[in-house]
């Protein structure tokens, strides 16, 4: 017990004392989870609103597809593109491997199945009645779909939040891709791994606590904006 109180209590004195290691990894972490979640975002939203909203043969595989991916274990997606990345895959000559890049496209790939389908889950409902009433009172297919966002803009807001809260938190996919190398790919959970690996309990529990008021964070965001909408 006595070791587990000293644990944490040097772990407090670096974070108060804003140690450079715990401020690299939380900067690489944000950087590639920001990045992540905006292009996976990016790819997701017009997946799910399409597939609210129209009807097509084999909706029902693809939806089933998600499901599955949805539980994807994040190992199994790094060692997905590390045999594309790799210097013997199709795309080594691009040198990817053990960069921040190549973490980021690992992530975006975990992380559009579940955007796309909480979007979809989100918007079935009520998307084509918003759609039609707006085209009907002359707006543009943009400012349909644009209005149809906008009155489910707080779940949509939920499925980002829980995309960006999978990705800050997963270690498969930045230990096999990004390599943990220091000041470049280290993230918070890869250093976890490494300094409790290395005996270092006291930096190993204060990447803990950052990680875990991250995840906080995400999870009173999400809170926050369901609250909204229930209320709405």
């Amino acid at each position: 017990m006595g070791f587990l109180l000293q644990s944490l209590c040097d772990a407090i004195q670096l974070i108060l004392r804003l140690d450079h290691e715990l401020l690299g990894a939380l900067s690489t972490t944000l950087r590639v989870s920001i990045s992540s979640t905006a292009i996976a975002s990016a790819i997701a939203l017009p997946l799910g609103f399409l597939m609210a909203l129209r009807e097509f043969p084999g909706k029902r595989i693809v939806l089933g597809f998600l499901r599955t991916a949805l539980a994807l274990p994040t190992v199994v997606v790094g060692l997905f593109v590390y045999a594309f990345i790799t210097r013997h895959g199709p795309l080594g000559n691009m040198q990817l491997l053990f960069t921040q890049t190549a973490i980021v496209i690992g992530q975006v790939l975990l992380i559009i199945p579940l955007i796309t389908a909480l979007v979809h889950s989100a918007l079935q409902e009520g998307v084509r009645v918003v759609y039609e009433e707006a085209t009907l009172l002359g707006a543009s297919p943009f400012e349909a779909s644009w209005k149809v966002l906008v009155e489910a803009r707080l779940a949509v807001v939920t499925a980002l939040m829980t995309g960006f809260g999978r990705v800050v938190s997963e270690v498969g996919v930045s230990l096999l891709l990004g390599g943990n190398i220091r000041g470049l790919t280290r993230t918070i959970t890869t250093a976890i791994t490494l300094e409790t690996s290395q005996g270092s309990f006291s930096v190993a529990f204060a990447l803990g606590v950052i990680l875990l008021s991250l995840v906080l964070l995400v999870n009173l965001v999400i809170q926050a904006t369901s609250s909204r909408s229930e209320a709405v």
